[in-house]
């Protein structure tokens, strides 16, 4: 089989695979080496870079094909997901705060946004974007909760470390110049 056949393999087993593929299991699909697998999936990344619609996206060393980011508004049009897939802003401000902090409780958000975030984190779970990690040791024992891999995957992030820089100077600024006082985050 030519570097172009399973070039073309490839590229059709990711798109008939329901979810995250793994360069193992696309190796063995294939019968080539894994490491041979992984070389053909970063030409397949460079490629459909270049002038296609679609992208392949990296989760946690897996592998799934997706549309490009900056088509994301017109296929939710088209595919009439505009309303079912936006998250709120409280959903995002608690997303954000599991993600940078984790693992966290929900009593922390809470200090964090200085709202209840019952429900919100009960959407995040159920969403799977965070899912809980064990308790924590403190009074009452709280739920730990951290990111998920739906979570990256929701955001085109291979990892965590992807995440933008918090600068907490402009934080706050940003809170100073609104009448906010200091954000419980950074009182510690």
């Amino acid at each position: 089989m030519t570097d172009t056949e399973k070039l073309k393999l490839l590229e059709a087993l990711l798109f008939s695979s329901p979810g995250l593929a793994s360069p193992e299991s696309l190796a063995q699909a294939m019968g080539i080496s894994k490491k041979e697998c992984s070389q053909l999936l970063e030409t397949l990344k460079t490629r459909l870079e270049e002038g296609h619609g679609i992208r392949l996206q990296t989760v946690q060393n897996q592998y799934q094909l997706v549309t490009a980011a900056e088509y994301a508004t017109v296929i939710e049009n088209f595919l009439g997901l505009e309303v079912t897939t936006r998250l709120s802003q409280a959903a995002l401000e608690a997303l954000a705060i599991v993600a940078y902090k984790q693992p966290t409780t929900r009593p922390e958000i809470d200090s964090i946004r200085g709202v209840n975030s019952d429900g919100v984190v009960r959407n995040l779970l159920t969403r799977g974007l965070i899912q809980e990690l064990g308790r924590s040791d403190a009074i009452g024992r709280p739920i730990l909760y951290g990111v998920t891999p739906e979570f990256l995957q929701h955001f085109g992030l291979e990892s965590l470390e992807q995440l933008p820089e918090l600068n907490l100077d402009e934080i706050l600024q940003a809170k100073s110049e609104s009448g906010i006082d200091e954000p419980e985050l950074l009182k510690d």
